[in-house]
Order: C-alpha cells, then structure tokens, then sequence
C-alpha cells in the first residue's frame, strides 16, 4: 500500500501512528493436526466498526497443499523501502512452517487475495538445505529473508533464507555463524548495523510437541545472537541460561536511532531488555512473572510467554503468558524498569476468565498484533499444532477465538471489547485454529525503518 509520492509504509514510525485506521485483517487458519482433512487458510476478517460484516471472516483463500501448519508470515515491502516508489506492499509471504512449502499471496484485491506462486520444500532443501521457515522481514534492497529452523533433515541450527524480488530462491543470508545452536526469530537495525535472532530448537524436537526431557538435555535454546548485519555474521551472544529458556519473539524499539529492544523468554516466563552501551551490547532481566502450582501438574505452571509487541510510539511492551492466561501491558518508557499497566485474562488455565458473547475461551491468549495508533490489540488462541493438542486440546474441536482488546495508550490499561468476537470453531468446513495477524496496511511487528 503506497503512502503520499513514495514507496510503501511510511517515512517514519510516528508517521504509522497517524495512519487510517484499520479496516481489514488477515490470519492464517489450521487444519493441520487436528480431525479434517482440509487445507490451512488465509482468512481475511473484517474489522471496520462501520461494516454491516463486522468481526467477521468475509474471504477464504486455501492454500493448494494438506498440512502446511502455516504459522508466521509477512510482506514483501515495507516501511523499509518507503524511499523507492517503485516498491509496493502487495505480496505476502507465507511459509508452511511443518511442510517448509512457501506461498506467494498476491493481496491486490485487499479483501479477496490470490495464490501468485508457490515455493516447493524440495526446491528449498536442494538449494539451501534449509527447512522449517518461520519469520518473514523485507529488506530494504528488494530481499525478502525468512528465518529456518533446521536442516533438511530436521536437525538445527538451521539458516536464514534470501528470496529475490520475483520470489526466487537467492541463497542464504548468512556467512558465519559459529555459537548459533538453534534458530527461531529475528529483527535489524540498520543504523546500528545489528540484527539480533533468538533460539526454539531444531525442528524435529518441537514438531512432535513439548517433552520435560528435551529441556533437561539442552534441546531447547537460551540464547540471543547479534550479528554484523552488513557483514551477516555473529558478533556476540549472550547465553540466558537456565533464566532465559526459549527466547521466542525479538522486537527493537520501532524509532530506527535506539538500539533498545526486548524479548520474551518462553518456558522461563521472563522478559529480557537488551540495548548498547559505551560501544557494548548489553542484556538484562526486567520482567519474571512466577509459575503457579495448578492441581493435577507435576510442577509450578510457567506462565509461557509466547508473544510479545512494542507500540509503535515505543511507550508499551505486551505480551502474552499462555499458559497462564493473561495478556499484560507495561510502560517501557524507563525500559530496564518497566512498569505494570494493564492486565486482561482470556483464557487460559488458571480460570479467571469471564465469557464473552456467551463463549467460553478454549486455550489462552497468544499471537498478538497491535493497531498503528496502539489502540486496538488483536490476540488469537493457538501456538501450535501439537503443543495446543497437549495442553488445549480443546481447541481442536471448538476452533480458535479472535479477541480485540482496546487499550488506554494516555494512562494505561486494558479492556476486552464485548463487541468483537471472531468464532473460528464456526468455520464452513469446521473448527479451524488462528495463528498470527497482520493488516494491509502494515503492522507493529511487520515494519523497519533504515
């Protein structure tokens, strides 16, 4: 989507929050793993207030392929390439992260998009040896790059795939890579010439769900690498340790001067702040939220936090424990001190949720997308397909919830909007599970400025 005389997004991240509000959101929908025989989806909802199909799926596009698991996706342009009016946001990306099979959605018509081209995994493994494709960020020369997770046989520590501006396969992104055992996300900052990328583990650990014994063998990852991003080889590492198992979501500060940024530590429940200093990189733990002894769990239940966001002006961090069931909102404008402002449970398996539209919430918040102006905070159910079949199996039969939670962005605090609610167990060819969000539009996930 083309913004004023130039390329796509907008000239900065103050510029975003004073874009149109969204009207259109799309996810991603799953059959895979559960009963039906049918293929994941693109679904576009409508979000408009104003619109007679309000919180509604109003477009279905199946992919061509049963059991992609589609997961993460995103743009072929961005923010990032807003200088070049020859760019356009018009293209999405999105992998099938257990088949390593890659569409090309053409979103031309933004509420009806088409299947444009499809990537084989055979294609992939033979060029790269790469699989298990997880993050999608554009880069600013016309590449697209997508985090592997692992090797073709399923072993990490994976890889970073390069697409070109036709979507074809480039190569690999990166040169050196020595400490990295694991791969998952990823995030650059052009003007500190860094990217920082975190760790899950190798492919054919999680694919056939959570197992105790992987973490005390060291399967799961701890660790978070900075890499030269215009040399594309790791500088440091930091090890979390014991303190930082599974750090899942990296974001930066969206403002492309700091070199301020967070991540979420899955199974250690915490929250790590990571910003420069002196001409260092430095890492800290600024956020512990404790587990909870649940009756019938051999241990205390980690909150698990799946997903984290930054608003776009960089005031608030959010993010969602899954286990737990609430979804927090913090004021980072000291960011190694922040501050506890909101709280909203949906779900989840301490049992402090209220229905909503006479819904009971199967499984607990996890992906998240805030609105541009940081009003809006959309949350789906489901993380994947194996680990909800273990901890929610529920959510099978009853399909995946899409809330909205409206958020003060002067004073702080959250509010679940009893208005919108997206029944994905009401789906036409049955329950379907909902995964990751973005808008037409642009996102606060999907955009980097240079």
């Amino acid at each position: 989507m083309a913004h004023a005389c130039c390329g796509p997004g907008y000239a900065s991240p103050e510029a975003a929050t004073k874009a149109e509000r969204e009207k259109v959101l799309y996810t991603v929908a799953l059959y895979t793993g559960s009963s039906i025989v049918e293929p994941d989806y693109l679904a576009t909802l409508d979000v408009d207030p104003n619109s007679p199909t309000y919180a509604q799926v109003i477009h279905r596009l199946p992919m061509p392929y049963v059991g992609d698991e589609l997961h993460h996706f995103g743009w072929n342009a961005c923010s990032s390439c807003h200088g070049d009016a020859s760019k356009s946001r018009r293209f999405m990306v999105i992998p099938g992260q257990r088949s390593s099979r890659i569409h090309i959605v053409d979103t031309a018509d933004i509420k009806a998009p088409k299947l444009h081209k499809v990537i084989e995994p055979e294609e992939i493994k033979e060029k790269t040896n790469l699989t298990a494709p997880h993050t999608v960020h554009c880069l600013a020369d016309g590449h697209v790059m997508i985090s592997m997770l692992g090797d073709s046989e399923g072993n990490g520590p994976g890889g970073f795939l390069l697409l070109d501006e036709n979507f074809d396969i480039a190569g690999r992104w990166e040169r050196k890579a020595d400490g990295m055992r694991f791969n998952y996300d990823f995030w650059y900052q052009p003007r500190h010439n860094i990217m920082v990328s975190s760790e899950w583990a190798a492919p054919k650990t999680y694919y056939p769900g959570f197992d105790l014994n992987d973490v005390a063998a060291g399967n799961y990852g701890h660790q978070l690498h900075f890499w030269d991003w215009s040399k594309h080889e790791i500088i440091q590492s930091f090890d979390l340790d014991q303190e930082g198992l599974i750090p899942l979501e990296v974001r930066f500060h969206h403002n492309p001067d700091s070199t301020h940024g967070f991540v979420g530590a899955a199974l250690s429940s915490n929250v790590w702040h990571w910003h420069k200093s002196n001409g260092h990189w430095q890492v800290e733990k600024v956020i512990d939220v404790p587990s909870v002894e649940v009756e019938g769990w051999p241990i205390p239940v980690p909150s698990l936090i799946t997903d984290i966001l930054i608003s776009m002006d960089d005031r608030y961090v959010y993010f969602s424990n899954w286990l737990h069931g609430d979804i927090r909102q913090y004021d980072i404008t000291d960011p190694s001190h922040p501050k506890l402002t909101g709280q909203v449970w949906v779900g989840g398996l301490l049992g402090k949720t209220a229905e909503i539209q006479s819904h009971k919430l199967t499984g607990g918040p996890q992906m998240l997308q805030l609105s541009l102006d940081g009003k809006r905070l959309y949350v789906t159910n489901s993380l994947f397909s194996t680990w909800d079949n273990q901890f929610y199996p529920d959510i099978a039969k009853a399909g995946s919830y899409l809330l909205q939670i409206d958020c003060d962005t002067e004073n702080g605090g959250l509010k679940i909007n009893e208005n919108f609610f997206v029944d994905f167990g009401k789906e036409p060819a049955g329950p379907s599970r909902a995964h990751e969000m973005r808008y037409p539009g642009g996102d606060s996930t999907s955009d980097i400025w240079i």
